[in-house]
């Protein structure tokens, strides 16, 4: 869960995945950045709603949920992204942080939910990325994963940011 992707992978081992869910058109993290740009944040988005959305009530504004409930497990945050710019001066911004992020985790733990139940034989639930040290997020997917059995696991919040040590454990992994 990133900027650049949002994806659900079926790790067989080392080198050896399976995508059985991607992003169709913008990624979480892209419509985290729009949305803090959007209410005036700064960037990184992320971290910026997230603090604001701590403020605020996640109830208080209607916001899509893409795909939620949908056969196949794919992601889609354009929409959302879009929904935000149409009310952004309409409501209270922690209130429009706060729905915008329940709305992203919904999503989440709805497609994440569905690919589980897909492929059934499963140990470990792993997140990554940078959208990944939301504790929101975290905390979805942590009962998500307690819903179902499996184990959580999530990297070191310092590490969910950069993409260069994912990037290179992944190497040092295959060698």
């Amino acid at each position: 869960v990133s900027g650049g992707h949002c994806q659900l992978l079926l790790v067989e081992g080392v080198g050896r995945y399976r995508r059985l869910a991607t992003t169709i058109d913008d990624a979480a993290g892209e419509a985290f950045d729009k949305t803090a740009k959007l209410l005036g944040l700064g960037f990184p988005g992320g971290p910026a709603v997230e603090a604001a959305a701590k403020q605020g009530d996640a109830k208080a504004v209607p916001l899509p949920r893409p795909l939620l409930g949908s056969p196949e497990p794919h992601f889609s945050f354009a929409g959302l992204k879009s929904a935000v710019a149409r009310i952004a001066g309409d409501y209270v911004r922690e209130d429009i942080a706060a729905s915008f992020q329940q709305a992203v985790v919904d999503c989440l733990v709805d497609r994440t939910h569905r690919a589980i139940h897909a492929v059934g034989d499963v140990t470990a639930l792993v997140v990554a990325g940078g959208v990944a040290a939301n504790a929101s997020v975290r905390a979805a997917l942590g009962a998500l994963a307690d819903e179902h059995g499996l184990r959580f696991v999530a990297p070191p919040l310092w590490l969910c940011t950069d993409n260069a040590a994912m990037i290179a454990w992944a190497g040092v992994e295959r060698m």
